[in-house]
């Protein structure tokens, strides 16, 4: 695999080279100072460009960044089932190559930076041909932060996974495995995933990120919640997906509970037993 500098070097060479290429900036966990670098990570870079469509003709360009063993132009593949889309200021390679390193590549043109540069505040400059970045602070992830939630938005959390858990105990009682496992991993995990955020958030005064898909619960969690969140997870098998259901129910309780006492909003005490209570009777069915 070549090395970062390697990757580094090739990227900035070839933007050196080509006249279209006015600047260069990188996004993503490179450039977080609280990510522990490693191999996997990867590459997410912005090249300004005078001129996209050059670009989107040439198919072979981005082979100068090595042999591919896959890429994927999302806004190519959109074009292609007929979604409308303007690809004049924006437009993404993500490319894996047989090295082992993944570039995710976006041009934009100069107007769509001089809009958008900085917004992210995992940025760090790394080529300005024209000078025309303005100063931004130092890369950080407080783009990233969870964000303190309103009574309205905690009291929605905590009623949509209260009602959406009885649909999957359904799927679970007709052996509906599919459904029951969609509406548990896509919908319910998604409200606990949240609910997790917000206790995160608060035991840090809502200057943390958690990671894409709570990726960094493992460090954030106290122990005991990180081997309860585990158990959230279940295989096939009916009884291990409802002994994971109710698992889910405990840990987002005793977590909504904390939120709700640190915000000073009400806990849906009486609609969560009531819940718990209806659960049990379509389990011991």
């Amino acid at each position: 695999m070549r090395s970062s500098d390697e990757m580094m070097q090739l990227i900035l060479s070839v933007a050196k080279r080509d006249e279209r290429v006015r600047a260069v900036y990188m996004n993503g966990s490179r450039t977080n100072p609280n990510v522990r670098p490693d191999s996997l990570q990867d590459y997410d870079i912005v090249y300004v460009v005078s001129d996209i469509d050059s670009f989107r003709k040439d198919k072979e360009w981005i082979r100068v960044f090595g042999e591919l063993i896959m890429v994927q132009q999302p806004e190519e593949n959109d074009l292609s089932i007929g979604i409308d889309l303007d690809v004049t200021e924006s437009y993404a390679y993500l490319m894996l190559f047989e090295d082992g390193n993944r570039v995710d590549l976006r041009l934009i043109t100069v107007a769509k930076m001089l809009e958008q540069y900085g917004n992210d505040t995992l940025t760090i400059p790394l080529l300005d041909k024209d000078l025309q970045f303005r100063e931004i602070p130092l890369a950080s992830d407080e783009s990233y932060w969870v964000k303190e939630p309103s009574e309205a938005e905690y009291v929605s959390c905590c009623n949509n996974f209260l009602w959406c858990i009885q649909n999957v105990a359904k799927g679970l009682c007709r052996a509906e495995l599919s459904y029951a496992k969609q509406m548990y991993e896509v919908i319910v995990r998604a409200d606990l995933h949240q609910m997790i955020d917000w206790w995160v958030g608060s035991q840090h005064s809502y200057r943390v990120s958690t990671g894409m898909f709570g990726k960094h619960y493992n460090k954030l969690l106290p122990i005991a919640h990180w081997e309860q969140y585990k158990k959230t997870y279940a295989s096939a098998n009916l009884e291990a997906s409802w002994d994971a259901l109710f698992t889910a129910c405990q840990l987002f309780k005793a977590l909504a509970q904390d939120v709700a006492a640190i915000h000073q909003f009400s806990f849906l005490e009486e609609e969560h037993q009531k819940m718990l209570m209806y659960l049990n009777e379509l389990n011991e069915k």
